[in-house]
């Protein structure tokens, strides 16, 4: 799935209990340490070019960023942590769990599948794309629904 969809689900779905900034940032998390800096150095040398990298050219340190950023072990171990000194700002990093439930059923084992128990094991799903238009516009409108119940939520509760 997508950086900016991954954004608007953890604010959409963590964000609405007063830590929205941790939940955006949760949620974006996991594809920001893992790709960033790849994103950041080809803007920088001029190389950037829209949509998926071909995987010979990406560096191997890459695959382990996002294998930990991706991992529901790596995620539960730093959410119980923080929980057990703040239990709202957990809450909201409960956006970086929802990224790697998101990406399980839409990323194929051709490319970065996502190793839920990494580095107790290298199990993935071979789901379907996000890239194929039936899961993107699916999630969309999904995502869509429910910002705008989210909007009408918060309106409801100031009036």
């Amino acid at each position: 799935m997508d950086f900016v969809s991954h954004t608007l689900w953890g604010y959409s779905l963590f964000g609405f209990r007063g830590k929205p900034a941790v939940a955006l940032i949760s949620g974006a998390m996991p594809d920001v340490v893992s790709f960033g800096p790849i994103v950041v150095t080809n803007m920088i040398n001029g190389n950037y070019h829209h949509g998926p990298p071909d995987l010979s050219t990406i560096p191997a340190w890459t695959f382990v960023a996002y294998d930990c950023s991706h991992s529901l072990v790596c995620a539960s171990l730093a959410i119980v942590i923080v929980a057990k000194y703040n239990t709202g700002v957990a809450w909201a990093m409960l956006a970086w769990l929802a990224h790697i439930f998101l990406d399980v059923p839409f990323h194929t084992k051709a490319y970065f599948p996502t190793k839920l128990f990494w580095p107790l094991s290298d199990f993935s799903f071979d789901g379907v794309s996000w890239g194929n238009p039936w899961v993107w516009f699916t999630q969309l409108a999904l995502l869509t629904a429910l910002l705008i119940y989210r909007c009408w939520q918060s309106k409801r509760r100031t009036s």
